[in-house]
C-alpha cells in the first residue's frame, strides 16, 4: 500500500500539469487583446478506493492513514482539493462488482484497487476510468494488463508476488517439518492467480518427495477442508494467494492448524 499513493498522485499531478499548460498556452493566445479574467478555483479531484478488506479489519485504519499521508505529502488533502470515496469489499466478489459500479458512477479521476479480482470487476464496468492496483498477483495472466512493460488499457500498478516464491513456501515447510509427505494447497477458486501459485508448488514438489493436492475452497469451507487434511499422517498445509476472500479468515486458519498440530504456511 505504501507505494500506491505515489503512483496515484503522480498520475493526478501529470494530469494537472498538462491541463494548466494547455489553459495557459491556449488561453493566452485567445485572450491576449482582452482583460485577463479572474483565476478560477481548481476543480476538486476525486479518487475511488475499493479495498479487499472489511471496514472493521484491524489493519484497515493503517492502510488508509498511509495512503492519505502519502497524498498529503504531494499536496493532495482529502476534504480540501481532493475527495476520496472508500468502499470495503470484505473479500466478497459480489461486493466487488456492486462497489465497482458505485465508484465508477461517481465519476472519479482514478480508482485504487487492492486486489486483482477488484481490477477485473472495475474493468467490467469501465474501460476508460484509470485504475491503479496494488497487492495484485500476475496482472498479465489475469488479463488486466497487456504486459508488464506496456500495460495498455486503463489499468497499471504494482505486482506484489512472484509465482516462483510459492516454491519457496514448500521448501520452508519441509525445513520446519521434514516428515511432511502430503501437502494440501488451499486456494480460492474464484481468484484465477491462485492456479499459478499452485502450479509453482506442483513443479518443485517431486524434488522434495511431497505429494500435492489442490483444495479449492471458499471462505466458509475452510474448516471442513482443513479437517480432511489432518486425517492421514504426515500432512501439511499451504495457503496461496491472492487470498482476497480469505483476508477475514487468517486467524481461523492459524487457530485450526495450531489445534490440529498441522504444519502450515
Amino acid at each position: 500500500m505504501n507505494s500506491a499513493p505515489s503512483a496515484l498522485t503522480m498520475l493526478l499531478s501529470r494530469y494537472t500539469t498538462r491541463r494548466d499548460f494547455l489553459v495557459l498556452f491556449g488561453g493566452a493566445a485567445a485572450l491576449w487583446p482582452r482583460p485577463i479574467a479572474a483565476q478560477q478555483p481548481e476543480r476538486m479531484r476525486r479518487i475511488g478506493v475499493l479495498m479487499a478488506l472489511a471496514a472493521d479489519d484491524a489493519v484497515a485504519p493503517r492502510f488508509v492513514a498511509a495512503f492519505e499521508q502519502g497524498l498529503r505529502e504531494l499536496g493532495w488533502v482529502n476534504g480540501a482539493n481532493l475527495r476520496i470515496d472508500y468502499r470495503w469489499g470484505a473479500g466478497d466478489t459480489d461486493r466487488f462488482r456492486k462497489y465497482a459500479e458505485e465508484l465508477v458512477a461517481l465519476g472519479p479521476d482514478v480508482i485504487l484497487a487492492t486486489a486483482g479480482s477488484i481490477v477485473g470487476a472495475l474493468q467490467q464496468v469501465s474501460r476508460t476510468v484509470p485504475i491503479v492496483f496494488v497487492t495484485t498477483i500476475d496482472p498479465v495472466g489475469g488479463g488486466w494488463v497487456a504486459s508488464l512493460a506496456r500495460p495498455g488499457g486503463n489499468a497499471t500498478g504494482f505486482s506484489a508476488w512472484d509465482f516462483s516464491l510459492n516454491g519457496k513456501l514448500l521448501e520452508l515447510l519441509k525445513l520446519i517439518a521434514p516428515a511432511v509427505t502430503r501437502v494440501a494447497v488451499i486456494r480460492d477458486p474464484s481468484v484465477p492467480a491462485g492456479a499459478g501459485g499452485f502450479a509453482a508448488i506442483q513443479t518443485v514438489a517431486p524434488s522434495f518427495g511431497v505429494e500435492i493436492a489442490p483444495v479449492g475452497v471458499h471462505a466458509e469451507e475452510i474448516e471442513g477442508a482443513i479437517a480432511q487434511v489432518v486425517r492421514p499422517p504426515n500432512g501439511g498445509l499451504i495457503v496461496v494467494g491472492p487470498p482476497s476472500s480469505l483476508f477475514g479468515r487468517v486467524d481461523l486458519i492459524v487457530n485450526l492448524a495450531a489445534r490440529d498440530r498441522l504444519p502450515a504456511i
